[in-house]
């Protein structure tokens, strides 16, 4: 017999889990399926904006989340060496005005533990979907776990399970996909500089070079490049940074490398019969910016309300005609948000791709320029962080 909840979550990192304390604070049912046996090690996605620190302030772990990690309230734009421009964060929120840089991982297992406070159940991790089935009152979830097979059923599915999403796969979600001529190498390292907590760009002839300080006296570079060539080390990768800022940082204090390409997907449709799809598997945006999971926490934070309303007045079960408006507001919002995000992360890139020196000095100038103006210093500012 299929294990019973109200809403099956399929994915369980940061906007799976958020989800489900949301729905779970709001007395519904959830189970959170998450394939991994033990949360990733390394991801990429440091920087909390004011919008999804307000969100999970709702979810009660915001004050957890802010004493472990490093308030970002300025950053600052370098170029040939001396300072073009400071934006300050000051403004753009009155109850977090700064960017959090935190771990991925940090944030997950504060959310995690918020689960088992609520819901010593709800978390079911080692489970692989193989397939789902829709029958128009239910939908029927087939997995794998190291138990063996097994078989979930709710009246509602959301698909929280990343960029390479199994349940979008599975229901044929056409997207809308476009590749980027960026990659990026990123490591964390030691810090070696006098920024303190504030973030900077390095706006460099070969391609910008971002840092943002993490907890623990820790400091992540990330260079743009043509392409991470075969072998790239953090010997290599602290050379870089160093042609290109003069700052050295010293390799044997590495402690993660990543390289990647850029690419953004956008699915056609969000909601499929009785499965909504949020966060990466709806919409994969440039990492350069740090959109991506903000925008899946700002998923879930509009979903919730819609779920538990749903379910609690019975348009959740039956055929579901009393959630159908609901969800395609959802929808046509959320979609909407995507597609600014991928236009902001375009931006982002083309401001840091390579340029021959006078274009070079003539865009450092324009954006020294339009810092000193402290109307436009705020709605940049306020663009940066998503507000």
């Amino acid at each position: 017999m299929p294990r019973e909840a109200e809403v099956l979550v399929i994915g369980g990192g940061p906007v799976g889990l958020f989800l489900a304390v949301l729905l779970l604070q709001r007395g519904v049912t959830v189970r959170v399926l998450e394939q991994r046996p033990a949360a990733d090690p390394h991801p990429r996605a440091i920087g909390i904006h004011p919008p999804a620190l307000a969100a999970l302030q709702g979810a009660g772990v915001a004050r957890e989340l802010v004493a472990q990690g490093v308030a970002i309230r300025r950053g600052i734009a370098v170029g040939g060496g001396r300072r073009l421009a400071e934006m300050s964060f000051a403004g753009v929120s009155d109850m977090f005005p700064y960017v959090l840089s935190l771990p991925q991982t940090r944030t997950q297992a504060v959310l995690e533990r918020r689960i088992r406070e609520l819901d010593p159940d709800a978390l079911h991790r080692g489970v692989r979907l193989t397939g789902l089935h829709d029958d128009g009152g239910r939908v029927i979830v087939e997995a794998a776990s190291p138990a063996g097979a097994v078989r979930y059923s709710a009246p509602l599915l959301v698909a929280a399970d990343g960029a390479r999403s199994t349940v979008r796969a599975l229901q044929d979600i056409p997207v809308k996909a476009k590749d980027y001529p960026d990659s990026y190498l990123m490591g964390d390292f030691a810090e070696s500089t006098d920024f303190g907590p504030d973030a900077a760009l390095f706006l460099a002839a070969d391609g910008i070079v971002e840092s943002f300080p993490l907890p623990g006296g820790v400091r992540r570079w990330v260079v743009r490049l043509a392409a991470v060539p075969a072998g790239a080390d953090a010997r290599w990768l602290a050379r870089r940074v160093t042609e290109r800022t003069g700052i050295g940082i010293d390799p044997g204090t590495n402690n993660m490398l990543s390289g990647f390409g850029v690419r953004s997907r956008l699915a056609r449709r969000m909601v499929n019969g009785r499965t909504i799809l949020i966060g990466d598997a709806a919409h994969e945006v440039s990492p350069i910016g740090g959109q991506g999971m903000n925008l899946g926490l700002l998923d879930a934070l509009a979903l919730a309300p819609i779920l538990a309303a749903a379910l609690h007045n019975g348009s959740g079960n039956g055929n579901g005609s009393g959630v159908a408006a609901p969800l395609r507001c959802f929808e046509r919002t959320r979609l909407r948000a995507a597609a600014t995000a991928v236009r902001q992360s375009e931006i982002n890139m083309a401001l840091g791709r390579p340029l021959p020196g006078p274009l070079l000095a003539v865009r450092n100038r324009a954006i020294s320029a339009a810092a000193a103006v402290p109307a436009v210093n705020l709605l940049i500012a306020r663009r940066f962080t998503m507000q």
